[in-house]
């Protein structure tokens, strides 16, 4: 499944950069998020980063969201993605009204 993380990092998460991305993304390995797929950005505003992911399932993006918020390091808002097949075929089933 492909989610979009819109990511709020904590001033502790702040000072803890240089281990906050590792220990990130050992946690997604053993998650089983396909890391090869992840896209970021760092941003300006109301978030911090901005990610697409590959998660093996909506438990294990929970799991991720919950582990991150524990750590300290911030809070996460995901997104299911969906591209414009997925769309086009969401907007099929929905049909006329």
């Amino acid at each position: 499944m492909k989610f979009v993380l819109l990511v709020k990092v904590t001033e502790y998460g702040a000072k803890k950069f240089k281990e906050r991305g590792p220990a990130a993304l050992t946690k997604i390995k053993s998650l089983g998020f396909d890391v090869e797929k992840i896209k970021m950005v760092y941003t300006q505003g109301a978030y911090d980063l901005v990610e697409v992911v590959e998660a093996p399932s909506a438990e294990a993006m929970l799991a991720h969201t919950t582990w991150y918020a524990k750590q300290g390091y911030g809070k996460m808002i995901a997104m299911p993605a969906h591209d414009p097949a997925v769309m086009k075929r969401a907007d099929a089933l929905a049909g006329k009204r």
